[in-house]
């Protein structure tokens, strides 16, 4: 399906996710998201009733996709464990090499929402957390490691660290050192036992 062919309000998504991502939410005008979209900034605001509703889609429509591409890399990794876990990691590494890697999409939104605690944007990319958080620890736990649940946040701090790392030195070799530190995490716990 073409891009014009696309319904109106999934433009005006696509449009924001692309500006969004590339400049930020506070850079980027209303303007600007409807004239990529094809549209009047009126037929805009017939879809979303604010930029604040805009941008809290933008980020719903992030949520799925990240998590998905997440649990791929993981499932297409070979045994043990502590490689599944690394793997998630290499890819990203790999993905932040790309001169249009921005970073994470939820972490830079919220940097740009932090004086707003109340913002539903912020709600919806501290669920994403969560589920990320939530399926790794069962996946962790699926292994027969203990304490899967903080093993899975620990994992989250040196992945979202190396997010923020990232972005300041703009180089996955961060990344990839979170990634060996996240292995050596989990083969500490047990993540050298195989799947049963």
């Amino acid at each position: 399906m073409a891009k014009n062919e696309l319904p109106t309000k999934d433009r005006i998504l696509d449009a924001a996710n692309r500006l969004f991502y590339d400049s930020g939410i506070r850079a980027v005008s209303v303007d600007a998201i409807a004239e990529m979209a094809g549209i009047t900034k009126r037929t805009l605001y017939y879809h979303f009733n604010s930029k604040d509703e805009l941008i809290t889609a933008y980020l719903t429509s992030r949520d799925q996709p990240n998590l998905i591409l997440f649990e791929k890399w993981f499932h297409e990794a070979e045994n043990p464990l502590e490689n599944k876990v690394e793997a998630i990691f290499r890819n990203l590494a790999y993905a932040a090499g790309h001169p249009k890697w921005k970073g994470c999409g939820f972490l830079r939104t919220s940097a740009e929402l932090a004086n707003m605690p109340g913002h539903p944007a912020l709600r919806v990319g501290a669920a994403h957390k969560k589920k990320f958080e939530a399926w790794l620890a069962t996946a962790i736990e699926a292994e027969g490691l203990a304490d899967a649940s903080l093993l899975a946040r620990q994992i989250i701090l040196l992945m979202d660290g190396s997010f923020s790392t990232m972005l300041v030195h703009r180089d996955p070799a961060y990344i990839e050192a979170a990634g060996k530190a996240a292995r050596d995490l989990v083969r500490e716990k047990g993540g050298g036992i195989e799947r049963r």
